[in-house]
């Protein structure tokens, strides 16, 4: 018979927690994004990161509750269809995996964008380089992936605690030199939501978003950990926390460190730019391998959570069964991860006919910026709905079962759907088109449609 179990009692608490943390990849997410709520909210970028980053506690409270109930690698996929139906739990899990292939885009090209900065900084805006570069760093990571879970994780532990260790130097000299003659003047309002009008922060929720994207990473590999229904929550739970200080902490410092016209003329290179400033030229080159590890972090975790949400909807039917095989020797779906590996090499290659980098970029963080909130939107309702029943159970339940994760979904489609008129040609196919291809494989796929019967199939082999 063949195999359909992930490899159990894999990971532990800490290695969980990097993952949630590399997941959303901390230097990666600040040297992207940075510039770009700056330059929508100014000085109110702080509070927009804050709002945002409770409101994505919701969301952690809504995967917490539901993996604790449902431990399953498919995630928000799994969830939604017992909750809602197969339809919208296959949409649920569609645009999770829309949106892994698009940041194989957003994601490698800063990635090979810092390793020619390190070598050849002068082919740093060839596009094709860029894009030759990229693919390596794909394949490196397909590789490591593809040999199992224990050497993934090993990898990851390893590039995280540099990444972390050299962002704690850059973070502690930029508060020491600039605290007293700081770029902007700091003030409490910095983190006052209540300055907000509702349109500036609208357009700055769907950047903040981004900045914590990833985490839910640690769900996703919930069948590959020690204690499937708790490991993962409390990975997911302390990511968070340390995820929103981290952000919070550097975007004071960037407010601190540059000026508007530095942040702008750095745009995509601010770590490298408050290095430079607090430490030197060579911390500024330092900083750039913290920006690479963490980029080929997250591609890491990425793919991961493509793999897992495929093989998932493999084993349940949603889609065709081979993506569901596991390799007889590393027990990982290998055939998931050849998939998304000649994915990404044919976006990476049809990017390089865009005519900058910048727009790539650009493009591909506002796309995935409404697919973000389209499952994790799908997911905190379905939580709020299935634990409705928690409202008449205690305050403390009825908050992080129904009230915060219900609060959170609705917000996160609102800012969607606001969102939408802003878009350009570009981002709507990418981020709308992207969702509504989904439809065909959902036809195609509708005499072998599996059953809600065959999520909770798989629920229960997970849990035994």
């Amino acid at each position: 018979m063949e195999k359909t179990t992930l490899n159990a009692n894999s990971l532990g608490t800490v290695e969980s927690i990097i993952m949630g943390i590399a997941g959303t990849a901390p230097a990666y997410s600040i040297e992207i994004t940075s510039s770009t709520i700056i330059g929508t909210a100014g000085t109110l970028s702080p509070a927009s990161i804050l709002v945002c980053g409770l409101i994505m506690f919701g969301i952690a409270f809504a995967f917490i509750n539901l993996n604790r109930s449902m431990a399953n690698a498919g995630t928000s996929f799994a969830w939604v269809s017992t909750v809602f139906g197969r339809v919208l739990g296959f949409f649920a899990g569609w645009a999770l995996l829309v949106l892994c292939c698009v940041f194989m885009v957003s994601a490698m090209i800063p990635a090979a964008n810092a390793t020619l900065l390190i070598f050849k900084p002068e082919l740093m805006n060839n596009v094709h380089y860029v894009t030759i570069i990229a693919a390596f760093w794909l394949t490196f990571v397909s590789a490591v992936v593809v040999k199992g879970i224990k050497l993934t994780s090993y990898v990851q532990v390893a590039m995280t605690i540099v990444e972390a260790v050299i962002l704690f130097i850059i973070i502690v000299a930029a508060f020491l030199m600039f605290a007293s003659a700081p770029q902007h003047a700091f003030t409490w309002a910095w983190f006052s939501p209540f300055e907000f009008t509702p349109k500036l922060f609208a357009n700055a929720a769907l950047v903040s978003i981004f900045f914590y994207y990833g985490w839910d990473v640690t769900m996703n590999l919930s069948e590959e950990t020690k204690d499937p229904t708790r490991t993962p929550g409390r990975a997911a739970f302390w990511s968070m926390v340390f995820l929103m200080a981290f952000f919070l902490v550097f975007i004071v410092v960037t407010l601190l460190a540059l000026s508007d016209a530095e942040i702008q003329h750095y745009n995509t290179n601010i770590i490298f730019a408050i290095a430079n400033k607090a430490l030197g030229p060579t911390w500024g080159y330092v900083a750039i391998i913290a920006v690479l590890l963490s980029t080929v972090g997250t591609v890491e975790t990425q793919m991961l959570q493509f793999t897992r949400t495929l093989f998932a909807k493999g084993r349940a039917g949603a889609l065709h069964h081979r993506y569901s095989r596991l390799h007889p020797r590393w027990n990982t779906p290998h055939i998931a991860i050849f998939f998304i590996w000649i994915v990404g090499l044919l976006l990476l290659f049809i990017s390089s006919y865009l005519p900058t980098i910048n727009v790539i970029l650009q493009d591909s963080i506002t796309a995935i910026g409404f697919q973000i909130c389209f499952y994790l939107g799908l997911t905190g309702l379905a939580c709020a709905w299935y634990y409705r029943g928690e409202l008449t159970t205690g305050m403390w339940r009825a908050i992080t079962h129904v009230i915060w994760p219900a609060t959170s979904g609705v917000f996160l489609f609102f800012i969607a759907i606001y969102s939408i008129p802003t878009f350009d040609v570009v981002t709507n196919v990418v981020g709308m088109g992207g969702i509504a291809i989904g439809a065909i494989p959902l036809f195609l796929n509708r005499r072998n449609i599996w059953r809600p019967a065959a999520v909770e199939r798989d629920l229960k082999i997970v849990q035994r």
